[in-house]
């Protein structure tokens, strides 16, 4: 039963949040600790998007393959999230207070009205790098199956942060990338591997995470920011 779960999981998260082909690895878990979330207020805006090649493997794949239309031809806005609190004062009346939370929320449309995609975006620092989790909240106008959109579970990517003035880049830690460090052994980090979805899935715990992230993330020779195939490039518009 287990096993079958996973499996179910695996198919999923890989149908829905671009997780196929070895081009974003996933995790069941947070990339990240609390102590370690930044907030930056430079990160907030409307931004324009377009997809990047590796410096390595430059046409190697076409960017067709590794992002969706709407990814790279719709503006996002990213803005922090802020909770809406409603409390009962001592004679019974509501009250509500607005409070800013630690996160973000990236937003795009899809290529019709009714298609709209959100992730929460946490930023966390690891040594001198910049990281951000994404993880998808919104799947409305995704599919009009109820049970498809039910069963979506929520699965972690992680990318690498360069912000600089009015350019944001970010590049996805690859399954490949991951799969070959855990084949060679240079990396030890809880995963699964589904046979019949050919794919891993990180199953290792947000302080396990953080420390693959502080003792290899660093490293070209271990993870090569500049050789993933998901890359983005965002550009400020306000």
């Amino acid at each position: 039963m287990k096993q079958k779960k996973l499996l179910v999981i695996t198919c999923l998260l890989f149908l829905f949040t671009g997780c196929d082909n070895y081009y974003m690895m996933c995790s069941l878990s947070p990339f990240y600790i609390e102590k370690n979330i930044q907030l930056l207020k430079e990160i907030e805006g409307s931004w324009t998007v377009k997809a990047i090649q590796s410096n390595k493997n430059s046409g190697s794949t076409p960017n067709s393959e590794i992002w969706g239309h709407s990814d790279t031809i719709s503006t996002w806005t990213i803005k922090q999230h802020i909770s809406k609190v409603v409390v009962k004062t001592k004679k019974g009346v509501d009250s509500t207070t607005f409070k800013p939370d630690n996160y973000y929320i990236a937003k795009f449309p899809g290529l019709s009205d009714s298609a709209n995609y959100e992730f929460k975006v946490v930023l966390f620092h690891v040594k001198k790098g910049l990281y951000a989790d994404f993880i998808p909240v919104n799947k409305e106008g995704l599919m009009k199956s109820k049970l498809a959109t039910n069963s979506l579970f929520e699965v972690h990517t992680l990318a690498r942060c360069i912000l600089n003035n009015n350019q944001l880049k970010l590049s996805w830690l690859g399954a490949y990338c991951m799969k070959e460090m855990i084949e060679k052994k240079r990396v030890r980090v809880n995963y699964q591997y589904v046979k019949e979805a050919g794919r891993f899935i990180l199953a290792a715990s947000p302080k396990e995470l953080t420390g693959m992230i502080e003792r290899y993330a660093g490293q070209p020779r271990f993870i090569d920011w500049e050789d993933q195939k998901a890359q983005l490039e965002l550009h400020r518009l306000n």
